[in-house]
């Protein structure tokens, strides 16, 4: 497993029938936010032994990042202001990923791994929003 694969399922990326916030609040009760939906997201290793690049679909849904790749655990949220920060694992494998999505449908930010496995990578990810 490589870690830039770990870092593009975060990426994309890391929100109701509620009359609003306050009611969600109260009832722990996620509520949609202006980021839910379909990105591509484009994850390119810029230091390390990490493969150099992957592009992956990802869904953002109440706020969490979804991705229907497999194996992988998934640990992150894109904030209603499209800060994105995460945890992505499979096996001892797991990178840290951080960055902002824009209301225009375009983000990105960095990455590194963490762990006991391939220690020292790190790059940059880009998301479009797709739908």
């Amino acid at each position: 497993m490589r870690i830039p694969i770990l870092a593009a399922t975060i990426v994309a990326v890391s929100v109701g029938g509620l009359t609003g916030p306050a009611d969600a609040a109260k009832r722990k009760v996620a509520v949609p936010n202006k980021f839910d939906g379909n990105w591509s997201i484009e994850v390119v290793t810029q230091d390390g032994p990490c493969d150099r690049a992957y592009r992956y679909g990802i869904q953002v849904y109440k706020g969490e990042a979804i991705y229907p790749g497999g194996d992988v655990s998934i640990r992150g949220r894109v904030s209603k202001a499209g800060l994105v920060s995460g945890v992505i694992a499979r096996g001892s494998d797991s990178a840290q990923v951080t960055g902002r999505l824009t209301v225009g449908g375009s983000g990105g930010g960095s990455w590194g791994s963490t762990g006991n496995g391939p220690i020292g990578c790190s790059g940059r990810w880009t998301a479009v929003k797709r739908g």
